[in-house]
């Protein structure tokens, strides 16, 4: 089925893209979960987990141990560990050159200011769980949170009938976690929000989940810090005549192939182009494991949209849809790259294509979606660091800025703020 669509002005996406709404049946399913885990503690936990993923949990084995992370640790392949460890380095390194410097200084009249930098002291991860629980989430998490200096760093990772992914072990022993719960869902950001006997109570949550877990960061956003409420996955992916056909469709169906809600949509000026994709795709839609997932994603969410003019509609088109994900597969990528300013990640040439980024770049994979990018930037060093104003303000630049303050103070009626001035004058 062919997923083309001819744009010709910006009013003609009206109909095709749609604001996120919340939904209320999930809300209120969420905000039951997290009263009985800010009440209950534990047993909510272990009632939940037996309830969703089918897993008896008490005390002693909620909680990974050093054993089952060090056994999970050697049954993953040596290669595939070298690779996570070649990952967790060049994220390290990548999101390390970020942290930025404190700073003191002097003004004209001699106060002297500024800001000092701590990392977050505590930091919850979580992980989607089961089978289908990725080590890379791990890496692009954890090693920013180490980069950060985040002395403490907690893990929650869903183990629906007791499965999990050893790799995902293996990626947290590798940047340091050793404090894993195998708990999931909305129950677990509640656990980490509020504590319980067996969870610690955390300063921030960070991580992708299901929309359970997005709806219960958005619901105890304020009583915990969180990264982002995060949705489905997008790549939005800009190409002229130049582009090969093939690479653009693996890439599109790359997002596909996450989620039945993940969106992937193509922008061109060529209609020869676009029938190809569209070819490509119906080529190797069938022949992947996750075909069922990836073919539902594409005909609910996926489009091809073919417009007159690349460079205009492309800038007003992708600024409009603020994508996760950007892609530039075209002959003059700067023009792209000075004129949109709202993307998660911009991946710019034929070979910077959006895996890479998702596993080996250097910036983290947790990018805003659903139009966030428009004022939230992807997950960074920053996300796990907080500032402090420094004020220091001697006789003399006192003397210099006293009245001025208490005619500001005088002007709210704040009298005692000019007290404080004055009894010091």
């Amino acid at each position: 089925m062919s997923k083309i669509v001819n744009i010709t002005k910006e009013s003609d996406l009206n109909n095709i893209l749609q604001d996120k709404v919340i939904d209320n049946a999930i809300a209120d399913v969420v905000t039951k979960i997290i009263g009985e885990v800010k009440d209950q503690g534990d047993q909510a936990l272990f009632n939940y987990t037996k309830k969703f993923d089918n897993l008896i949990l008490n005390k002693k084995n909620i909680i990974f141990t050093k054993e089952e992370i060090n056994t999970a640790y050697n049954n993953t392949a040596k290669d595939l560990r070298e690779v996570i460890k070649l990952s967790y380095e060049r994220i390290y390194q990548f999101h390390s050159r970020q942290y930025p410097k404190d700073h003191i200084s002097k003004d004209k009249e001699g106060l002297v200011t500024g800001w000092k930098w701590y990392p977050i002291d505590s930091v919850g991860i979580y992980v989607p769980g089961g089978s289908a629980s990725y080590p890379s989430s791990v890496i692009m998490s954890g090693a920013i949170a180490k980069a950060a200096g985040t002395k403490e760093i907690i893990m929650t990772m869903p183990c629906p009938d007791g499965d999990y992914n050893p790799a995902a072990l293996a990626a947290a022993k590798i940047v340091g976690i050793d404090q894993i719960y195998k708990v999931g869902g909305s129950q677990a950001i509640a656990a980490l929000a509020y504590g319980s006997s067996s969870v610690p109570k955390v300063s921030k949550i960070v991580g992708p989940g299901n929309v359970y877990v997005a709806e219960a960061k958005r619901q105890l956003f304020g009583t915990v810090g969180i990264d982002s409420v995060a949705g489905p996955s997008e790549i939005l992916i800009i190409a002229d005549d130049s582009a090969n056909a093939e690479w653009i469709a693996c890439d599109l169906l790359s997002q596909a192939e996450h989620d039945y809600n993940a969106s992937s949509v193509l922008i061109t000026d060529s209609r020869v182009l676009a029938d190809d994709v569209q070819g490509q795709i119906d080529k190797i839609l069938p022949t992947l494991k996750r075909k069922d997932i990836a073919s539902g994603s594409w005909h609910s969410n996926g489009k091809i949209f073919v417009v007159d003019s690349l460079p205009e509609m492309a800038v007003i088109l992708a600024n409009k849809i603020s994508p996760e994900h950007l892609e530039l597969m075209v002959g003059d990528p700067e023009y792209y790259l000075n004129s949109i300013n709202s993307a998660g990640a911009i991946f710019i040439g034929s070979y910077s294509t959006e895996a890479i980024g998702d596993y080996m770049a250097g910036p983290s994979h947790v990018l805003p979606t659903c139009g966030t990018a428009k004022f939230s930037s992807g997950l960074s060093v920053y996300d796990f660091l907080r500032k402090s104003s420094i004020i220091n303000c001697s006789k003399d630049a006192f003397d210099k800025i006293a009245d001025d303050t208490i005619l500001f103070a005088e002007s709210e009626g704040l009298e005692c703020h000019a007290r404080a001035i004055k009894v010091r004058q």
